[in-house]
């Protein structure tokens, strides 16, 4: 959990002490602390919680964000949560109420990406936007704040948080071409995607 951290920062998805990332272990949620850069982020600084909240590990006060990822280890089959600030996928967070489908990882997403609307951080009302955003999907977007993304382990939640800010870079890059609009997928274009990416890989 500390190195997915760590990577989010030296990949360019969070600056500073933004964004966070969590674990589930059985009814165990282990999450980044509040406030502590992640250069200096050790294991020993990763506190744990019950699906309740209730701190059952570490001496530092678990990260604010702490409701929604609560929220999203409550009702998906998460075992992993990466919250980042990233600059393109907040950037468009500002601009539409979805991701426009201009590529086809928009299917290993669930769909078009949606993005939630906007509450004060730390809330409960940010968790349950976040929640009706994420129906369907694996990731969405955070009205001027940032991205969430999760999966059934740390590594799948970062790469579909990566892939979420590519496609976010992709869409405003394309965007600003004067005189042009991007073309977009069909959603019969999305669903055969999302069938070859079922099969993308290897499967012993």
């Amino acid at each position: 959990m500390v190195a997915t951290a760590r990577r989010t920062v030296t990949d360019g998805l969070v600056v500073g002490t933004s964004g966070n990332v969590s674990v589930r272990v059985g009814d165990t949620v282990l999450v980044t602390p509040s406030g502590v850069p992640y250069d200096r982020l050790t294991p020993h600084d990763v506190t744990g919680v019950d699906l309740d909240g209730r701190q059952v590990l570490g001496r530092l006060v678990p990260t604010s964000e702490l409701p929604m990822h609560l929220a999203v280890y409550r009702t998906t089959d998460a075992r992993a949560v990466v919250h980042t600030h990233a600059v393109h996928a907040t950037a468009v967070s500002t601009l539409v109420a979805e991701l426009p489908p201009v590529h086809y990882m928009t299917a290993a997403l669930g769909g078009p990406v949606r993005v939630a609307p906007y509450a004060t951080y730390g809330t409960d009302e940010l968790a349950d936007n976040m929640l009706r955003a994420l129906e369907g999907r694996s990731a969405c977007l955070l009205q001027n704040h940032g991205t969430v993304a999760y999966g059934a382990h740390l590594d799948q939640a970062f790469d579909r948080t990566a892939q979420l800010e590519w496609m976010s870079h992709l869409w405003l890059t394309a965007s600003a071409v004067p005189s042009l609009t991007p073309s977009l997928l069909t959603p019969a274009q999305l669903e055969e995607s999302a069938t070859h990416l079922n099969a993308y890989g290897q499967h012993p």
